[in-house]
This record gives C-alpha cells, sequence and structure tokens, in this order.
C-alpha cells in the first residue's frame, strides 16, 4: 500500500555531487522517519542519514559534513545532497521510511527498490 520512488543515483568522480530523492506514496496518516540507507554487495546494509518528522536528523560518521538530508512532508518526500563523493561511497542507496497508516496502527517500515551510485575515479 506504500510505495518509496527513488531517483537521482548516477556516476560521478571522486569531489562530486549528486541529489537523491525519494518520494512515498499511497494511503497512509504519517512518515515519522525519512531517509537513506546504502549497502554494497556482501556488506549489512548501513545508515546513512534519517530525518524525522519535526526534523531530527542523524548521520553516519562517515558522511558527516558532505551529505545533508532534507524532507518536504508536504510532499512525502526525503532528499540527499551528496557533495565530496569519494569512492567508498559507492553502493546501492535505498530510500527508507517508517510509515503509521494511521493513527491506531503500530508504524511499519519501508524501503524502497535502491538506486545506485558509483564513484569512480
Amino acid at each position: 500500500q506504500v510505495q518509496l520512488m527513488e531517483s537521482g543515483g548516477g556516476s560521478v568522480q571522486p569531489g562530486g555531487s549528486l541529489r537523491l530523492s525519494c518520494a512515498a506514496s499511497g494511503n497512509f496518516r504519517t512518515a515519522s522517519v525519512m531517509g537513506w540507507y546504502r549497502q554494497v554487495p556482501g556488506n549489512q546494509r548501513e545508515l546513512v542519514a534519517v530525518e524525522t518528522i519535526n526534523g531530527g536528523t542523524d548521520y553516519a560518521d562517515s558522511v558527516k559534513g558532505r551529505f545533508a538530508i532534507s524532507r518536504d512532508n508536504a510532499k512525502n518526500s526525503v532528499y540527499l545532497q551528496m557533495n565530496s563523493l569519494q569512492p567508498d561511497d559507492t553502493a546501492v542507496y535505498y530510500c527508507y521510511a517508517q510509515i503509521y497508516r494511521t493513527i491506531y496502527e503500530s508504524p511499519n517500515d519501508h524501503w524502497g527498490q535502491g538506486t545506485q551510485v558509483t564513484v569512480s575515479s
């Protein structure tokens, strides 16, 4: 009932920038948390950045000072501005949302299908 649509991935050179976008669609009341995780084949999926509906943020130490997360709650969207990209940032980036469908239900985790980010010298 909820879909997360990602866009903005691609290939860049070290030091370059990308902006990822994700829009949540479907019937739900609130996306209490939205953000981004990333995964390299063979590795665990790791948090990149998340933002709560009231603006609180959490970043992975490896991206602090380089990445910036933002939300547009009216559009149920979340963005990730990635600057000073490095080869170690290469991964599939997944949009994440913690969704309340109604006020009476507990939240559920939802994931996008992922968008590839490649940083290559």
